[in-house]
């Protein structure tokens, strides 16, 4: 720390109890100042040569007859007016980064200048400011932090000014120049102890990080920090990440809890406007800050009840680098009186954000761009909604635990990130399964209208095993994944052929029905589709896909070259897959009359002579075609 020392006499002050100072000399005082509650008694000629203000209040108690002064708005109180004082005298004072800016206003309240005389003490203290602690980088910052209690005095006489250009200048100085300590690792520089690095005889460069001084600018109140930080951005010289990272760590400094989600103490007043004022100093710049951080400050914005608009804008920043971001860190609890545990709308709001910010993106691509420019810009963009995809799976599957979770805000967020492309959906199928687990007494629309949100062919061999034996999902998701799981069995035995498969089952899958039928069922047959399966029913099921495999195990062969064999399992296909599973389906049709089919070769005969069982076991000219 930088210091100065000025006068030569011994300190000759001394002190009575806690309110009393005097000058300990043969000559007796002849004048009393009472500064704010301590009384100094001292002699009014070293006084009223230097100070023009003294002057004046002397001659004004001369005209009323009165020996004691009093003066309550001293800058730097009794401290700063005792060292004036002994300037005045001639004795010995000390001047530093904590003691100057005091100093420095009681001298101009006090009217210390050159015209009262030369060499004085404000003409002594800027050249301190100026030679010395505007330098020094922690000194600086020390008297930076002082000027909050002095008050306008400091900032009318540009020490606050000078300040923030002093820090700023620093912090945006070329690492390669920086030749001061810094406290980012509470180290000294190896010159400051004496073992700087030599190597061939020449200087080994001193590697300084780039975030060096974010960590002492720490140090600073709120207010303060804020103007250098605005001060920093105003020279353009620091990137925003590094201005992200400082904000960073004054957050984990001054915001109690902070690394923990939580706010640790009731002055909500005072932590508010802090926080505020982090979310006003974000850098514009996408990226520049961890999302992990902004979500740790959204949460902070929502327990300290901060700004609308304030928070809208923290969301929206969030929205576009979500793909950052953990499952950890998107579990924000819910408000107070809320029956769910986390605040599910928050987060939907987030991924709403995300899908603005890419389809903007990709709405402002220009047409002249190169192909390969778009096409790299395009993978990116599927990355990162890959990642979100997977980031709401993971998710979702968390908060299916909370039995008071509606299944609408389950279904609203899956639905958002549903057109996001991703290879599999073994994570969806996860938090629907958890979903249907912990809320057993949701309706068959309610489930059935959850099950839609996963795609069966994209579900793992892993995850098709456990769904298959999953009681919780409905017959129709069941039948969807053998299906899916069969086709993918004759594709790894023979290329990329497809078994054929009748209409009743083709209309439960997915685009099945594109080229077949529109068939109308009756609400029984609904109810059958959406109830959940037995064991049985799964038995059934596996043994008749099964069916379709060996039938269809040869196909890419020469069709002249069938055997007996094969024309056996054809045969066998068509009438096993009318099983006991499907007989209640069917004869529920027959008896009401209400299957109708664009495909006539499934269709009943006018005269109602053919029963159900037959139509069906009659193959399309699709199938047809492939077996014969």
């Amino acid at each position: 720390m930088k210091f100065m020392k000025l006068g030569s006499k011994p300190d000759s002050f001394q002190t009575e109890g806690d309110n009393i100072r005097y000058v300990a000399t043969e000559l007796a005082t002849d004048i009393i100042f009472n500064v704010g509650d301590v009384k100094f008694y001292l002699h009014k000629f070293p006084l009223l040569s230097k100070s023009a203000r003294l002057q004046k209040l002397v001659a004004t108690t001369n005209d009323d007859n009165s020996d004691e002064i009093h003066i309550q708005d001293m800058p730097g109180g009794p401290a700063a007016f005792e060292i004036c004082a002994k300037f005045c005298y001639g004795m010995t004072v000390t001047l530093n980064a904590y003691n100057v800016v005091a100093t420095r206003c009681a001298a101009e309240y006090l009217e210390m200048y050159e015209t009262v005389e030369k060499g004085n003490l404000i003409y002594k203290i800027e050249v301190f400011l100026n030679t010395s602690i505007f330098r020094s980088w922690k000194d600086s910052i020390i008297v930076l932090q002082t000027t909050r209690s002095l008050l306008p005095w400091s900032e009318e006489l540009k020490v606050v000014s000078h300040c923030l250009d002093s820090i700023a200048t620093k912090a945006s100085i070329d690492t390669s120049k920086v030749e001061w300590s810094y406290t980012y690792n509470r180290k000294k520089l190896p010159s400051e102890n004496g073992n700087d690095p030599q190597w061939n005889g020449l200087r080994k460069p001193q590697l300084v990080p780039n975030d060096w001084w974010v960590e002492d600018l720490c140090e600073l109140h709120i207010d303060l920090y804020k103007r250098v930080i605005t001060t920093i951005k105003t020279k353009g010289r620091v990137s925003g990440d590094i201005i992200g990272e400082a904000l960073n760590a004054y957050a984990f400094r001054r915001l109690p809890g902070f690394s923990k989600g939580m706010i640790q103490n009731a002055d909500v007043t005072k932590y508010r406007s802090l926080a505020e004022t982090i979310m006003w100093l974000l850098p514009a710049e996408r990226g520049s800050v961890p999302c992990s951080f902004l979500l740790r400050l959204l949460r902070a914005s929502i327990l300290l009840e901060c700004g609308e608009a304030e928070r809208r804008e923290l969301i929206t920043k969030i929205g576009q680098q979500l793909d950052e971001a953990t499952v950890a860190d998107l579990f924000i609890r819910a408000p107070a009186g809320e029956m769910t545990v986390y605040d599910v709308g928050i987060v939907q709001s987030l991924v709403e954000e995300f899908v603005t910010y890419e389809r903007n993106t990709r709405n402002d691509l220009p047409v002249e761009n190169e192909i390969q420019e778009i096409r790299n810009l395009g993978s990116v963009s599927d990355a990162s909604k890959m990642k979100v995809a997977k980031l709401v799976d993971c998710y979702l599957a968390e908060i299916a635990q909370d039995p008071n979770l509606p299944h609408t805000n389950f279904v609203n967020l899956a639905e958002i990130v549903s057109s996001f492309a991703r290879p599999s959906h073994d994570g969806l199928y996860r938090a629907i399964d958890m979903y249907l687990k912990e809320h057993p007494g949701i309706s068959k629309s309610e489930r059935k209208r959850i099950c839609r949100l996963m795609d069966c062919r994209k579900l793992s061999v892993e995850a098709c095993m456990h769904a298959v034996q999953n009681e919780r999902l409905p017959l129709r998701v069941v039948v969807q994944v053998l299906f899916f799981e069969q086709i993918r069995a004759t594709q790894s035995a023979n290329g990329n052929s497809t078994p054929d498969l009748p209409g009743p089952i083709r209309a439960l899958i997915p685009g099945g029905g594109s080229h077949g039928s529109s068939r109308s069922t009756t609400t029984n047959t609904e109810e059958d589709w959406d109830a959940v399966p037995t064991a049985d029913d799964i038995k059934a099921l596996k043994g008749e896909l099964a069916t379709l495999r060996l039938a269809n195990g040869d196909k890419n062969g020469n069709d002249g070259a069938k055997n007996d064999a094969e024309k056996v399992a054809a045969g066998k296909m068509k009438g096993v897959l009318i099983s006991k599973m499907f007989s209640k389906l069917w004869s529920s049709k027959d008896r009401n009359g209400e299957i109708s089919s664009s495909d006539t070769s499934e269709s009943p005969s006018p005269g109602g002579s053919t029963n159900a069982e037959e139509t069906k076991s009659t193959p399309s000219r699709s199938t047809r075609h492939s077996l014969s």
